[in-house]
């Protein structure tokens, strides 16, 4: 068996199970909510005859509460129980070993997760495919990479070392450590890798500052036969600004669009894209991206202004600040907007919907601004139809600008207005065949907008 002496230490401290359910080995909550349960647990388990559907039924139930505790507290708390419950004893299979291991890990835990799994080893318990690749996890937390060199023995003992996840656990330890020799050999070592093996050896040295080895390892992967998945695309999109490649970013851009069309694009991915551009110089199209995405967090905004301010290009990095924090702004007036109901039975009257409707428009949120006006009680108005116009505008927004033109147009036949902002968002988009026929339509019913003039007139 593989020791694991720096894990194991404190294990002198403990004469026995129970001893380890105290305070002194994990540290207990007083939440209520998981106090009630693992109560509930204990005297479930006290008052069940031990036959195995009852032994089943607790172990389901323990199960079920350690996916679902979500802080650590409780979490020690469950732990304490399955102790005093003995269901590791009268369950000695790696399962229950693994929901713990895995508990601690997700809450951000991993030395306890550490230490969970050399107990399981102590008590003489066997790793599976499951297993390992938690333990692997927890070691990347906790940067133990002496402890991931001895989870490799293990797996190699127990012959799980090209197990597809193994492997990519065991490739990405090593890439975090800086040791990319091992973890190329352990790439080289199996020749029917998967997908996951390879965007392991991608992001590795993606990460590691070895940009041009990526990439070409990419290639490799493609010419493999190998469809890519949004984990290879960040890592990619990743390498590829470090090193400028514009050609490259392209490919990708079409790669990252057919994954949108097919419902597997993910924010992170689009963001790795805008950050690609930024680093290749393209703001042009980092903003295209940007304005295409369906939902952006923080980082979608700080791609957009730090590659603005990369370039030189202020006025820009700072108006992109501006427009993030008024579309932070809009969850707070979203949220008051909503308490004006729930909280305190007032009815929003026209105004409180433009207002919304305004907030929606500044912040890029068009979509959401359209389901305001249409779940609107009463119809809107020229005003508000005319601020999701200049909304459009601004954010080039084809779909959109043309349904509000169309109620606009009913509402207001004789403005001029109306057409010219829609020549100018189809200008925008460069669908120059749009905008000569508005220019057709604007002559027909004599709305040509009046070219400017200057007067000069006497001061006194």
């Amino acid at each position: 068996m593989i020791s694991f002496h720096h894990l194991l230490r404190g294990l002198s401290k403990f004469n026995s199970r129970r001893r380890l359910s105290t305070s002194s080995a994990f540290d207990h909550g007083t939440d209520v909510a998981d106090a009630s349960s693992v109560t509930y647990l204990h005297a479930q388990s006290r008052q069940q005859p031990d036959s195995p559907s009852s032994t089943q039924a607790h172990a389901k139930m323990v199960a079920a509460l350690l996916s679902e505790c979500d802080h650590k507290q409780g979490l020690s708390q469950i732990h304490a129980h399955v102790i005093r419950s003995r269901l590791l004893d009268s369950n000695p299979v790696a399962f229950h070993w693994n929901n713990i291991i895995r508990a601690y890990t997700r809450l951000d835990a991993p030395r306890k997760a550490l230490l969970v799994y050399a107990f399981m080893a102590r008590a003489g318990v066997s790793p599976d495919s499951y297993t390992l690749p938690i333990v692997l996890k927890a070691v990347c937390q906790s940067f133990d990479f002496e402890a991931g060199r001895q989870i490799h023995g293990v797996a190699v003992k127990h012959g799980l070392e090209c197990n597809e996840f193994c492997e990519s656990g065991f490739i990405s330890l090593y890439s975090k450590a800086g040791d990319f020799g091992d973890a190329r050999k352990v790439f080289d070592e199996n020749a029917d890798r998967k997908l996951g093996s390879w965007n392991a050896m991608i992001a590795g040295l993606a990460q590691g500052g070895r940009s041009t080895e990526a990439v070409n390892l990419f290639i490799e992967m493609r010419r493999s036969g190998f469809v890519l998945d949004d984990v290879t695309l960040v890592s990619v999109t990743s390498a590829c600004g470090s090193i400028g490649d514009i050609d490259l970013a392209l490919q990708l851009h079409k790669y990252v669009f057919q994954a949108k069309n097919s419902e597997k694009g993910d924010i992170l991915m689009f963001n790795s894209l805008i950050d690609l551009y930024g680093k290749c110089g393209r703001m042009d199209l980092a903003y295209k991206v940007f304005l295409e995405m369906e939902e952006r967090n923080v980082s979608s905004w700080t791609s957009m202004i730090v590659g603005y301010a990369m370039h030189g290009l202020i006025s820009d990095a700072l108006e992109c600040f501006r427009c993030m924090t008024e579309a932070g702004m809009v969850r707070e007036g979203k949220c008051y907007f909503d308490m004006m109901q729930k909280f305190y039975g007032i009815r929003p009257r026209l105004q409180h919907y433009g207002c919304m409707v305004d907030l929606f428009g500044r912040a890029g949120m068009l979509n959401e601004a359209k389901e305001m006006v249409e779940r609107m009680p009463m119809k809107a108005n020229s005003i508000i139809y005319g601020c999701l116009l200049g909304a459009c505008e601004k954010h080039e927004n084809v779909e959109i600008g043309e349904w509000v033109a169309k109620h606009l147009q009913e509402l207001e036949p004789w403005n001029d207005g109306v057409y010219v902002v829609l020549s100018n968002i189809y200008a925008s988009r460069d669908m120059w065949k749009e905008v000569e026929e508005m220019r057709v339509v604007m002559k027909q019913r004599r709305l040509a907008k009046l070219p400017g003039y200057s007067l000069a007139t006497n001061s006194e």
